[in-house]
Formats: structure tokens, C-alpha cells, sequence
């Protein structure tokens, strides 16, 4: 057995992907704006979705509830309004585009608020 790549690759080069994922530097910077969030009492657990068209990471006040935020990342738009997504607790489109900082920017907003409270 070898090593099995994460995400697996499709078959045949210039081939999309089976399986969207985030690249270090991503989630780093979604990870870092977590654990700022759990540091200030707001946040307290995330899952993460890997999917074909899509990798999802949402951020939850508590476990049994709706994500408060879905950052998504979906390549298939990269040409149009960006790939980039930052999706409310009622599904609607908060913030998009093509990079990830400015996508993020009103929760960063949030957070500082958070902290001066």
C-alpha cells in the first residue's frame, strides 16, 4: 500500500478533482480566525465538508444548532463572482469573492467588536 493523497486526485491529468479542499494557508487563516472567536466566548465547535464542488467550514455558537457561518470555497465560480463565500445562519450571502481576507473581513469586524466589549 502506498500513500493515498488528501484530497484524492482524480484519474488523468487536467482532471478536476473528486474532492475540493483548503490548502494549508487557508485553513490556517480560517483556523486562526476560530480559535480568536473561541478565545472571545463566541464560538464553540466547527465541522468541516469536503465535498465535490465544495469544502465547507462552519462555525457553531453551540453544537446542536446552525452553523452561525459557512465559509465556502467553490473553485467552479472562481471566473464569475469568486469562489470565495461567507454564508449566514439563514443561508444568505453575506459576503463573496475571489480572495479569502476581504470574505472574512465582517467577521473580523465582529470579533473586534466582541473585544471590546
Amino acid at each position: 500500500m502506498g500513500v493515498i493523497p488528501f484530497p484524492p486526485r482524480s484519474p488523468g491529468a487536467g482532471a478536476p478533482p473528486t474532492q475540493i479542499g483548503f490548502d494549508r494557508p487557508e485553513l490556517t487563516r480560517i483556523l486562526d480566525l476560530y480559535g480568536r472567536m473561541v478565545a472571545a466566548g463566541h464560538w464553540r465547535d466547527y465541522a468541516i465538508e469536503l465535498g465535490r464542488d465544495a469544502a465547507i467550514f462552519a462555525a457553531f455558537r453551540r453544537a446542536a444548532e446552525r452553523p452561525e457561518f459557512r465559509i465556502e470555497k467553490r473553485p467552479a465560480l472562481r471566473a464569475r463572482q469568486g469562489m470565495w463565500a461567507l454564508v449566514g445562519e439563514a443561508g444568505q450571502v453575506v459576503k463573496r469573492g475571489h480572495e479569502l481576507a476581504p470574505v472574512l473581513a465582517p467577521v473580523e469586524r465582529r470579533l473586534m467588536k466582541l473585544v471590546e466589549d
